[in-house]
């Protein structure tokens, strides 16, 4: 109506004018009811025509939609285990920290893991402890062992000398006696030795091996047990926390209530806007948003990005074909929007629904050297028309009230 009765003022007012006071017809005369489409068939024409164009151009340069959301993604409170609630540690809806407890299961079964992983780890450090004193032990045997082949050597070498000055004073049997305890005290020093060598292993490779596992377990313990207790990943709150203690969880099917992390649809705002649009909408544009739970306030707004895929083309592979007749809806074109000035979006509530118009610029082609005085007037004028919008959209705004509580009979 506002684009006809403007569309009016350039082509059948001027027309009736004219034929008025040029030709002197007047109305209720010669320009009669049934005679106005033939006095003023031009200016009816033309202005049908500019309007036609008009509403075109305002909304092909400046699109508008209804489809625009606050969208936001909530936290499902899930442990990642399965378990019964033993204390719970908030209400049905309350404000929660990152980090804050929620709720805890029971842990009886992780206790009990922890306990034992613990002893596990005190059993290794006491055996570390025992085959030290066998490393020390086994240093004691290999001294003794050295020692007493020592001290056979030294036997064996005083008779062979006698026996070599003196021949037959040393019966032969006596020195082959000593040569054979020379070799068992040998063996007995390598028996020892490798003694030692395996007490050494054990202390400096084995039992920190099994020391480690043990405090691998004992971590993987504690763990287990941090588990049971549920914690807010982020600031935010809670909503809709039904969870008593006594419930049983799942993290596949029995979440325990929805936390919202505290800017969730506060920072930007998605619109879908027709595919025709798809050529206009670019980001940087400057946009207008009134929303339902904030009425008779505009909001100035910047197209921040714009989706380059339309989700109603997606398809997910399966047994049988795709048939395009199938797609009900055509689907839009998804932008995001931020608000222009810090604070745009305080007092909106997430999720509202709103109405966006985008305004095309075209001031730095106007300005361009090259350009053209045809081609700077044409887009003065589809830079001027978006006026028409922004009164359309502040209209919109106004009458949202009214519309909403009056007009819907709710």
């Amino acid at each position: 109506m506002l684009e006809l009765i403007l569309c009016s003022l350039f082509t059948l007012v001027p027309d009736y004018l004219y034929r008025r006071y040029v030709q002197g017809k007047r109305f209720g005369k010669e320009i009669t009811f049934y005679s106005v489409w033939y006095e003023l068939r031009w200016g009816i024409t033309g202005c049908l025509m500019l309007t036609v164009l008009l509403i075109t151009t305002i909304f092909y340069f400046h699109p508008s939609t209804t489809s625009a959301a606050l969208f936001y993604r909530t936290i499902p409170i899930l442990p990642e285990g399965s378990g019964r609630v033993a204390e719970v540690n908030i209400g049905f809806s309350a404000p929660v920290k990152k980090g804050e407890v929620l709720f805890r299961l029971d842990s009886s079964k992780q206790v009990a893991a922890l306990e034992t992983a613990k002893r596990k780890v005190a059993e290794v450090d006491a055996s570390l402890v025992s085959a030290e004193a066998d490393v020390a032990k086994s240093e004691a045997q290999v001294q003794e062992a050295k020692a007493a082949h020592q001290q056979a050597k030294d036997e064996l070498d005083v008779k062979t000398d006698l026996q070599r000055r003196n021949p037959g004073i040393v019966p032969q049997r006596d020195i082959e006696k000593l040569q054979v305890l020379v070799d068992q005290r040998q063996a007995g020093i390598d028996a020892a030795t490798a003694i030692k060598q395996s007490a050494t292993l054990r202390v400096s490779t084995l039992l920190p091996a099994e020391k480690a596992s043990a405090e691998a377990a004992l971590a993987q313990a504690q763990v287990d047990l941090d588990k049971t207790v549920v914690r807010a990943g982020v600031d935010g709150r809670v909503e809709q926390f039904f969870l008593r203690t006594g419930d049983v969880v799942n993290p596949l099917m029995r979440p325990a209530g929805i936390l919202i992390p505290a800017e969730a649809g506060r920072t930007s705002l998605q619109a879908g806007f027709g595919q025709i649009e798809a050529q206009v909408l670019k980001e940087g544009m400057v946009a207008e948003a009134t929303c339902a739970s904030k009425p008779w306030v505009i909001i100035p707004m910047v197209i921040t990005s714009v989706q380059d895929y339309i989700a109603s083309g997606q398809f997910r592979g399966g047994e049988q074909l795709i048939d395009a007749q199938n797609i009900a809806r055509p689907g839009t074109i998804l932008v995001f929007l931020e608000p222009l000035y810090k604070g745009g979006l305080e007092g909106v509530t997430a999720g509202s629904s709103c109405i966006v118009n985008a305004y095309t610029s075209n001031h730095e082609v106007i300005s361009a050297k090259d350009t053209g005085a045809g081609q700077a007037f044409v887009l003065h004028a589809i830079d001027t028309v978006g006026l028409v919008h922004a009164l359309l959209l502040r209209i919109q705004a106004l009458l949202l009230p009214i519309k909403t509580l009056v007009l819907s009979g709710h």
